[in-house]
């Protein structure tokens, strides 16, 4: 008597997981229809203006020419990035794209959060607005406003000058000394987004438990100890997420202030891989190899990203994946 035996392909783990969270997802976008069709803008712009693009990092491999496009040019593979690291100004532009990052990471990473901790300790509500008020406006105002501001008062008969000549000190023109360039770019950008960072860290501390702090004072905690016992662990995760994604972008130091700034003469200490990229790629119209330069500047980014969430998530048990 014969028997048929079928044979069936086991269901592995991982398969089964898949089937779960497909069967997951569909029952999801069934219940939240209308969620899912107000997300799908949002997937559009970045699938059409993010996604979509990324073929054109193509042409930092090939000799590309407008005339013929980019499958049509030349492959040349990695000669432009080897053009890059040989090139008289590599280390200058990686030395200042570093060197700026570092100062806005190390002197402008804090300062919201010292002004959001600043504010939270004021009981007057009107003098609080008042300053929220004040210290948000800079980051509303336009940036070729705000450089025109900067190239105003950082003349050497502006009103940063007075003041100094006023103490006894010598005039000179800021933006016009090398030395003194990153210092104008750093501060300015602290004054220009002070205000607008404190936002985020002002509502992480409104999810504060007040009842830590009642305990904290029944323990005898003054202020400065509730802040360091209360307060800074209470919104740590949001700090160290917000660190991470700027310790991400590093690398990405905006073209547009320094362009707006800079000069010759400041190139020194001013010219950065952005702004590099800029007068190669537009000016220059030397489209593969600038090309070349911000995709090496994107994967290094890439590279910083990937390792700050690596460590965060190692030694303190907070990432961002």
């Amino acid at each position: 008597m014969n028997t048929m035996i079928s044979k069936t392909k086991p269901v592995t783990a991982v398969e089964g997981k898949r089937k779960v969270f497909r069967f997951g997802l569909l029952l999801d976008i069934r219940k939240n229809k209308l969620l899912y069709v107000m997300l799908l803008p949002v997937l559009l712009y970045y699938v059409v203006f993010h996604y979509a693009p990324m073929y054109g990092a193509l042409i930092a491999f090939k000799d590309y020419s407008p005339r013929i496009g980019i499958w049509g040019s030349d492959w040349v593979g990695f000669e432009h990035f080897v053009n890059f690291f040989n090139g008289a100004y590599f280390w200058r532009t990686i030395k200042n794209t570093v060197l700026i990052s570092f100062y806005q990471l190390l002197f402008g990473f804090p300062a919201p959060i010292i002004l959001a901790l600043l504010l939270n300790e004021l009981k007057h509500a009107l003098f609080k607005r008042m300053v929220q008020t004040v210290t948000y406006m800079p980051h509303f105002i336009s940036l070729i406003v705000i450089c025109g501001i900067l190239k105003d008062f950082t003349t050497s008969d502006g009103v940063i000058n007075d003041i100094i000549a006023f103490f006894g000190g010598e005039r000179s023109t800021f933006l016009l000394e090398p030395s003194l360039f990153r210092t104008v770019y750093v501060s300015s950008g602290i004054w220009q987004n002070i205000g607008w960072g404190t936002i985020i860290f002002l509502a992480a501390l409104t999810g504060i438990d007040q009842e830590q702090y009642e305990a904290a004072r029944i323990d005898g905690a003054g202020r400065w100890k509730q802040m360091t016992n209360v307060t800074l662990p209470g919104i740590m995760p949001i700090i160290i997420i917000l660190l991470i994604l700027d310790i991400g972008k590093m690398m990405n130091v905006g073209f547009e202030k320094i362009i707006l700034l800079y000069n010759p003469g400041t190139y020194e200490t001013a010219d950065v891989i952005s702004s590099y990229v800029y007068r190669v790629g537009l000016q220059d119209f030397n489209y593969s190899y600038s090309s070349a330069v911000g995709l090496f500047n994107s994967v290094i980014n890439f590279a910083l990203l990937i390792s700050s969430n690596w460590l965060s998530r190692k030694f303190n048990d907070t990432s961002l994946w």
